[in-house]
This record gives C-alpha cells, structure tokens and sequence, in this order.
C-alpha cells in the first residue's frame, strides 16, 4: 500500500494544536507586473532568473540561484542572505524602480506565533542587508505567512500576505499591503483579497490587461486554485478547483514567471513528497503541461519566487552566413547531417566535399520568432526535432513546424560556445548522446551543459 503524501506545516500546525480545519531596469518581471513583453534576449544579452529558496534542511537562512531559461538553476551562493534575528521562510524577490533588488519573507519557523514579515535589499543579488521586520496590523493577528511582491500596472507596490487571526490560527486568508513611499519603509492597511475566502494561502498575482489573476492554496483541499477579478482587492471569483490544470495535490508556493517565448511557467513547492515542479502553459491559463520536476534543486529548496531579467553578457550569433558547430567536450566532432538526422561526427581536413557540405549550415532569423535562430541546410530544409530527435525536413509553413524550428541561443559551457534551447518545449536543449543529437531536458549536471555546448567556427563548406 502507497503511503499517503506527507502533511504540509500547516497542517502539523494544526495536529500539534489538536485544532480542526475548517472547511525594471533592462527588462520588468514579467510575473510582477503580468504584461512585461516576451522575447528571446537580443545579441550580447541574457535572460537572468533568479531564486532565493530556503533549503529543506532549515529555515535560518536562504541559498541564490539562477538560471537563463528558468529550468537550470545553478547554485550561485549558499547562505546567500541570514536575517540578524529570527528565521528566513517563502522569500520572494523583485527588483524596484530604485535599481535594488529586495525581499520580503516570513520571519518565523512554521511553529511559532509570527505577526511580522521581514524586508532586506540588495544591489547585485548576493550580498544582503536586512532593513527591517515589519508587524502586519491585522487585528489579533496570529501568523503572518508567505509575502509575495506584486507591483500593479500603475507602478504602485503591494504585498500579498497570507493572515491568521487567534481565534482560529491555522486558516489563513490573503490581505494585500501597498507601500506608503517609493523607499518600501511604510506601508498601508491590510485589505482583505475578497472572494477568494478563508482557508487559502500563498496567493500568488499576475494582471495582464485589466484582469487580475490569482492563483492560491486551499488548505482545505490541497489543490491550487484559480481566480480571477477586476480590481487587486477583488471581489475575486475562482474559476477552476480541485485538480482543474493535473498538477496533483500537496503543492503549493504557486510562483509564475513568463517565458522568453511568451508561454507561462507555474512552479510549485511538491512539500508531499519533497519535490518541486513546474508546468507551463500556452494559452493563458487554461491549459497546462504535465507538471515536471524541477532539475537540479528537487529535494533541496523550499517556496521561491522568480525575479526575471534580462541582461548583458549573453551570446551573439550572427544571422544569414554559413557556419559549422564543434562539440565542446568533443572537439574533433561537429554537427552533420546523415540521412536527414543530426549527428555528432567526426570531420577533418581529409573530409569529403560531401561531408564538409553535410557539416555547413546557414544560421537564420528564427521562424517561430525573430529574436531566436533557425539552422537551414544546403538544400534549404530546416533543422527541427520531431519525438526529441533533431532532423531536417521541408518546412510546412505551419506554426508547429516553425516552434519546433526555432531555437533560443543561451551561454554555452566555454567560452564562445552556445547551447541551443527549443522554442516550442521551453527547457529543452540539443544535445548530443551517444553521437546523435536529441532535444533533452537537462539533469542538473554540468556533463549535460557540456553535452548541449557547441562553439559555431568557420563553415567546412
């Protein structure tokens, strides 16, 4: 018989009490402030997302990652930020108009009574300065839980909160803050986000256009819920419940973050079984990819938010000419087209006319998006991968065709290299294994970021 998932801290909370449960700078956060534009980086610029989960180990203080596709995340810093006192939970992150990047946390172990949320800011996301806890004045208040930034189309900053009053500790209900003055030192009443109701937590916001969408925990039944309303203190009204998007239950932490090619990625704390997921989604919500785990930091962090940006440093890659690309942990190999698939050979100076031709590609404006790149061969067919294998085929004017034929350059592993992201299955990179060259999700591994670097040299044709 399989065990049933592990309970969430709320609910320990409330065994322990034997109390029942009632029923921007270069580029704005996209899952801030909702309709921040999507688009690959341009030439010489990254995309930077950045995370400051604490580690399943303890709550005393928070590690820095960050990744250029918001799915490898790389450790940057471990104990990256320790408040003076107190504990450090569900940070979440933002950069503000005065050029610092800040955070706003719980302050307490997930045990104790906590009515504050703590504040601390940084100029280049590595070293900290607490600036100061402050008390959340909802009347007899018990625990306030999980901040999270939202900065509203109007340029004005909020902070939803999760709220429980004494009488009633472990059901929480979500109350928006809004800063007082442009240094974030003060701040205004709690307002209660109507409509969505007691028993929720972790309540997350994105507006695009005049809609308002939140996506929040019931505690209740452990799913991730949807609602949506037309102004930030609601009335909201929950449009999808239960298991309405297949991302199970015992998750929470709900953070968004808009992609490069403008699809939507939720990433959600998996606290029942010690992962943590993500799931996007093409059309706005409505429907979502089976939820994945998250390479590299499943098992280890715990409640992030995403601080998306773009910035300088990225690859250049010149468009319309003619180039071959080298295998950075296998120099001797190139990419080479046999029989229409795409793999890791062998080319020298003793090649054939036909194997040098077979090695040359033109690198193009993506077809998908400008902004990517797509690879023609010398009979004019595109490189695109088809059940994960990269080949070349005609294309067919199609959407589809010109996702799976776009590509996103990201930093390679040495310098000069580049790694080469799917369009259409964000996340994804060619690589090569065993010789042959896939689109894979990465592992977490630096052998896969070696495996998925290529430098473009001189064309062999």
């Amino acid at each position: 018989m399989t065990p049933p998932p592990a309970p969430s801290r709320r609910a320990l909370l409330r065994a322990a009490a034997v109390l029942p449960a009632s029923a921007a700078l270069l580029g704005r956060t996209p899952g801030l402030l909702g309709s921040a534009r999507a688009a690959p980086p341009p030439g010489g610029s990254a995309t930077r997302c950045t995370i400051l989960p604490f580690p399943d180990s303890g709550d005393g203080t928070v590690d820095l990652y960050q990744s250029d596709d918001a799915t490898d995340f790389r450790l940057v810093r471990a104990s990256a930020y320790r408040p003076p006192v107190h504990r450090i939970r569900d940070a979440s992150v933002m950069r503000h108009t005065d050029g610092f990047a800040y955070l706003t946390y719980t302050t307490r172990t997930w045990q104790d009574t906590s009515t504050t949320i703590g504040f601390a800011r940084s100029s280049d996301l590595v070293d900290w300065t607490f600036l100061y806890d402050h008390p959340v004045p909802v009347p007899n208040l018990s625990r306030a839980w999980a901040p999270e930034w939202f900065v509203d189309g109007d340029g004005s900053v909020h902070v939803i909160v999760s709220c429980s009053t004494a009488d009633d500790e472990w059901i929480f209900t979500p109350y928006a803050l809004r800063a007082a003055d442009p240094a974030l030192r003060t701040w205004g009443p709690p307002v209660p986000l109507a409509g969505i109701g007691a028993n929720h937590i972790d309540t997350f916001l994105v507006k695009l256009g005049p809609t308002y969408h939140a996506f929040t925990k019931n505690e209740t039944t452990k799913y991730v819920e949807y609602a949506t309303a037309a102004r930030l203190t609601g009335p909201y009204t929950l449009r999808r419940t239960g298991d309405w998007a297949g991302w199970g239950s015992y998750r929470e932490g709900p953070a968004l973050v808009r992609l490069d090619n403008g699809d939507w990625r939720i990433f959600l704390d998996g606290y029942g079984d010690g992962g943590y997921y993500y799931s996007d989604s093409r059309d706005t919500f409505a429907t979502w990819t089976a939820p994945a785990r998250l390479p590299g930091i499943s098992g280890t962090a715990r409640h992030f938010t995403v601080l998306k940006e773009t910035v300088p440093g990225g690859p250049s890659l010149a468009r319309n000419a003619p180039r071959s690309f080298r295998s950075v942990n296998y120099p001797a190999r190139y990419w080479q087209q046999r029989s229409a698939l795409l793999d890791l050979a062998v080319v020298s100076g003793t090649a054939t006319a036909a194997e040098r031709s077979a090695a040359t590609f033109t690198v193009v404006a993506g077809l998908a998006d400008a902004g990517g790149c797509s690879f023609r061969d010398a009979t004019g067919a595109y490189l695109r991968h088809r059940d994960f294998r990269a080949r070349f085929d005609t294309g067919d004017g199609t959407a589809a065709f010109a996702r799976d034929a776009t590509f996103v350059p990201r930093a390679g592993t040495a310098p000069g290299s580049v790694r080469f992201e799917s369009y259409g299955h964000p996340g994804r990179y060619l690589r090569h294994y065993g010789y042959q060259v896939r689109v894979d999700l990465p592992d977490g591994t630096e052998l896969f970021r070696q495996d998925s670097s290529f430098t473009p040299v001189t064309a062999w044709a």
